[in-house]
C-alpha cells in the first residue's frame, strides 16, 4: 500500500504546499525531557529521604519552570534559523539584482549536478531564472541546502511546553494523590512513559518500535538512577 496518491490532483496538492518537517521532533524532546528532569527530581529528594510534599513542589516548579524554559528555548532557535533564513535569501536576491550572470551560472551549475546536461540543461536553467521567486527557491537549496519551509517558532514553543507538561506530570502523579508505595508508582509509570515515547517515536523511524522503545528506556532510566544516587548521599 503506497504512502500516499499518485494521482495528478494529490501530487499538485502535495508539491505546491509541503508539509515541511512539522513538530515531530519538538514533541519528542519536550516529552523525553520532562520525563527524565521531573522524575530526576523525584528520585533524588526520594532518595534523599525528604516528604512528599517537597517532591511535589520541586516536581511541579521543574515542570512549569523548565517546561517554559525548553518552549523559549525552541522558540528562540526556531526564530535564529528563520531569521538567518530571511538574512540568506535577501543576499540572494541582492546577487541576482547585481550579477544576474554570475547567478544563472550557479543556477547552471545546481542543476548540472541534478544530472541535466547540454541543451537541456540551458533550456530548464533559462526557464527556472525567468522566474524570480523559483531562482531564489533554488539558489537557496542548492547553494546553502535550505528547503522552501522557514520553521514556525510559535509552534514549536506550544508543542515543546505541552509535551513537556503532559510527560512531565507522570512521576508527580503518585505524590499529588498521596497513593500508597507512591516513588515505586512513580517509577514504574515513569519508565512506562519512556517505553511509551521511544513507542510512538517509532512511528516516524526505521527501527523497530521495540528498539526505539528500549533506547528511550535505557536513555531515562540511566538518567533517573544517576539522580537517585546523588540524592541517596545526602540521607543521613
Amino acid at each position: 500500500m503506497p504512502d500516499h496518491g499518485h494521482s495528478h490532483q494529490e501530487v499538485a496538492a502535495r508539491i505546491s504546499a509541503p508539509p515541511g518537517t512539522g513538530v515531530l521532533r519538538d514533541a519528542v524532546l519536550g516529552a523525553i525531557d520532562g520525563s527524565v528532569t521531573t522524575f530526576a527530581i523525584v528520585a533524588g529528594v526520594a532518595g534523599a529521604g525528604l516528604p512528599p510534599f517537597v517532591i511535589v513542589v520541586l516536581g511541579l516548579a521543574n515542570v512549569l519552570a523548565d517546561g517554559f524554559s525548553m518552549a523559549a528555548a525552541a522558540y528562540s532557535g526556531s526564530r535564529a534559523e528563520k531569521d538567518n533564513f530571511r538574512r540568506i535569501r535577501k543576499i540572494e536576491e541582492r546577487h541576482i539584482k547585481d550579477y544576474p550572470l554570475g547567478e544563472w551560472r550557479e543556477a547552471r551549475a545546481i542543476l548540472a549536478q541534478k544530472g541535466l546536461s547540454g541543451r537541456v540543461l540551458d533550456e530548464a536553467t533559462d526557464a527556472i531564472t525567468k522566474n524570480h521567486d523559483r531562482w531564489i527557491a533554488l539558489m537557496m537549496e542548492g547553494e546553502y541546502g535550505l528547503g522552501g519551509i522557514s520553521p514556525h517558532p510559535l509552534r514549536a514553543a506550544v508543542t515543546t511546553f505541552l509535551s513537556f507538561l503532559v510527560a512531565g506530570m507522570v512521576p508527580l502523579l503518585p505524590f499529588i494523590l498521596s497513593l500508597d508505595s507512591a516513588f515505586t508508582l512513580s517509577a514504574w509509570m515513569t519508565m512506562a512513559s519512556f517505553f511509551t515515547i521511544g513507542a510512538l517515536k517509532s512511528i516516524w523511524s526505521l527501527s523497530p518500535w521495540w528498539r526505539s522503545a528500549c533506547e528511550t528506556l535505557v536513555i531515562g532510566g540511566a538518567a533517573a538512577a544517576i539522580a537517585y544516587g546523588v540524592g541517596s548521599l545526602f540521607n543521613f
